[in-house]
């Protein structure tokens, strides 16, 4: 997608061959900051502080982590730290998973000189799979737009709410939830997106408003309680989100906040998608309620907020109390009867076990290994 007219990748391997940039999110949206990962404990880091988040890219960041690992040790212990470190840095997006075991898989059967070339070239792959995918899930979301569209009155805009940030910049380009309405976008029709701000790290105001901004959609940023006043006011044709694990019976798990989204558009009769590239579908769970790790994170993302002051500097300033404890879920689970369709590089498919086994049973195949 574009960053200042310049066409640009959420993450990509540097001029040396080796190294591999990617945007900092943190920094985003008031300074736009490259950070450049040398080593498999850089790439690690920069997923558990979220320098790089959204299920896609931390798959595609974790896959260049470990071929930075055989780069500088592609010995079998080194294969399996690099694994271990990895796995542990982010529970709940599935896609980190299935991009390690991808890796392993493919590794652990090549001998040591071998690995390290094996390494860069699956990584690219899988970088390059997600670019694809997200654009057969634009094409896909486009087609529910425009059926959207055709209802309505000449002229008239469609308006799309969505939270948090499944944007390119949480994939490695396009993204899923914005996919479908950067194509609607670029082919002339008149879309509006209604952004989350998504508290508490607020991934929707300074990152998915950053996007479509600089891509030329108009957008507005809301606060996360404005949704159910807007559709009980005609204002949201459609939802569409994101989502970091859809279990095998279609229950979507992603940003907290979602399952409100999903309760308050049943209410008012609007529709709800969820966009996700199939390595987000999770085969070997089927309840998410009970089953999906949900991440809790530091309680200072919640009792601090950071931001650009009138002087130019970015400060972080505290808006809770000393001495409150602070509970910081940072997922919940929408359950699958509140979720109208599930966009998929595929096409649209019921949010059930029938739909998503027939849609990708080559998932299912690798579940039960």
């Amino acid at each position: 997608m574009k960053v200042q007219g310049r066409h640009i990748r959420s993450i990509w391997l540097d001029d040396d061959g080796w190294s591999v940039n990617a945007i900092d999110q943190r920094r985003l949206p008031h300074h736009f900051v490259v950070e450049r990962l040398t080593t498999c404990d850089s790439a690690a880091e920069a997923i558990r502080s979220m320098l790089v988040r959204g299920a896609p890219l931390i798959g595609a960041t974790a896959a260049y982590g470990m071929a930075l690992a055989m780069r500088a040790d592609s010995t079998d212990r080194a294969l399996d730290h690099a694994y271990r470190m990895l796995i542990a840095t982010r529970p709940t997006a599935i896609n980190l998973k299935w991009a390690l075991d991808e890796m392993l898989s493919l590794l652990r059967p090549l001998s040591a000189a071998d690995r390290m070339a094996a390494a860069y070239s699956r990584a690219a792959d899988i970088a390059e799979e997600d670019v694809v995918i997200n654009k057969g899930i634009g094409r896909h979301g486009l087609a529910v737009i425009e059926k959207i569209a055709a209802t309505k009155k000449r002229g008239e805009r469609v308006n799309v709410l969505t939270h948090c940030n499944a944007g390119w910049l949480a994939t490695v380009d396009w993204g899923t939830a914005t996919a479908p309405i950067y194509l609607a976008h670029e082919q002339g029709r008149d879309v509006h997106v209604w952004v989350d701000e998504t508290r508490p790290r607020n991934q929707g105001a300074s990152l998915t408003a950053w996007e479509l901004g600089h891509h030329g959609v108009p957008h507005t940023v809301v606060p996360d309680n404005t949704g159910g006043h807007l559709m009980q006011h005609g204002l949201v044709d459609l939802v569409i989100v994101g989502t970091d694990r859809v279990t095998a019976n279609g229950d979507v798990c992603n940003k907290i906040g979602t399952y409100l989204k999903a309760l308050a558009a049943r209410d008012n009769g609007v529709p709800f998608y969820v966009a996700l590239p199939s390595p987000t579908i999770d085969f070997s769970v089927d309840d998410g309620l009970t089953q999906i790790p949900i991440e809790q994170r530091a309680a200072d993302e919640v009792s601090t907020i950071t931001g650009l002051t009138a002087a130019g500097t970015i400060e972080t300033v505290r808006i809770v109390p000393e001495g409150s404890p602070v509970a910081n879920y940072a997922f919940d689970v929408t359950p699958a009867r509140l979720v109208t369709g599930l966009i998929t590089e595929r096409g649209v498919l019921k949010p059930d076990r029938a739909a998503l086994s027939a849609a990708f049973p080559e998932r299912i195949a690798t579940a039960a290994e």
